[in-house]
């Protein structure tokens, strides 16, 4: 009986304490609860903002899933310090830590940001030929940390998007339709005028070159050995290449028939009897 009633005056004594204890176990059980839920409903709700707006679902789930566990992390640091836990060590270990995988990842997560800026943004998309990084190529695909080129002779390029985004990145699928400059050089016994129409009439015989904008075909400099003229037709983009190696083959063709000489490098070597 001594016991028991040692014990009932000994929670009598304490009452207002473990009363006050129960609150804030209570309170920090809902701080969870609740907090808890608000972080995936947050979270959910980014990653259906990201995907309205078309960017790449890999990257709005990492994001979705980046800021549930940092609401997380902040509810139970919230629950502890409700019943009554000291955080602020806490608090700076969790930072240190932070800081730490920071700066181990840094080269990672500058990849990953200009991973969903190149997807947020949109320079270029996948099937678009592109030059970045000092390579060209056809973007296959867009990924968190690297951008995957195919090169004209079909290698598989990995490039970094931190670099991508670092430098000049050059799409020559941007525009439905493209420029070719040619430089063709003529001796100067040439006939200006009908070197001139010669160019033209091969460019107008070609059906890949655009109407509009007109051919563009003129002077380019007085060279030391050679006239060069300038020719600049326009096509669509994906006629490019084709359009750019019948051209210089077929002007060859009509300048020879023409009777117009193509200068080339000549060196002359004189011999004499000491």
């Amino acid at each position: 009986m001594d016991v028991l009633d040692s014990s009932m005056s000994w929670f009598e004594k304490n009452q207002e304490v473990l009363l006050q204890y129960a609150v804030n176990i209570a309170a920090a059980l809902v701080v969870l609860v609740v907090g808890f839920i608000v972080a995936k409903i947050v979270a959910s709700s980014i990653e259906k903002v990201l995907d309205k707006r078309n960017v790449d679902h890999t990257i709005s789930q990492f994001v979705a899933s980046i800021v549930r566990y940092a609401l997380i992390a902040f509810v139970i640091i919230a629950a502890l310090s409700r019943v009554g836990v000291q955080t602020a060590s806490f608090v700076a270990i969790v930072g240190a830590a932070g800081l730490a995988i920071g700066l181990a990842l840094q080269g990672s997560l500058a990849n990953f940001a200009a991973g969903v800026l190149i997807i947020s943004f949109r320079p270029f998309k996948a099937g678009d030929f592109v030059e970045v990084s000092g390579t060209s190529g056809v973007v296959k695909s867009v990924q968190i940390f690297t951008t995957i080129l195919t090169t004209g002779d079909n290698k598989e390029v990995i490039i970094p998007n931190g670099s991508i985004l670092g430098g000049n990145i050059v799409n020559y699928s941007a525009n439905d339709t493209r420029r070719i400059d040619l430089i063709v050089g003529v001796g100067y016994g040439a006939d200006l005028a009908k070197t001139k129409q010669v160019l033209r009439d091969v460019c107008e015989a070609d059906s890949r070159v655009l109407k509009n904008p007109d051919i563009t075909v003129g002077v380019h400099a007085l060279a030391d050995s050679s006239v060069n003229f300038v020719v600049r037709p326009w096509v669509r983009s994906s006629d490019y290449w084709g359009t750019y190696f019948d051209l210089n083959e077929n002007i060859k063709n009509a300048l020879d028939e023409a009777g117009i000489e193509i200068p080339f490098p000549q060196m002359g070597v004189h011999l004499s009897k000491d």
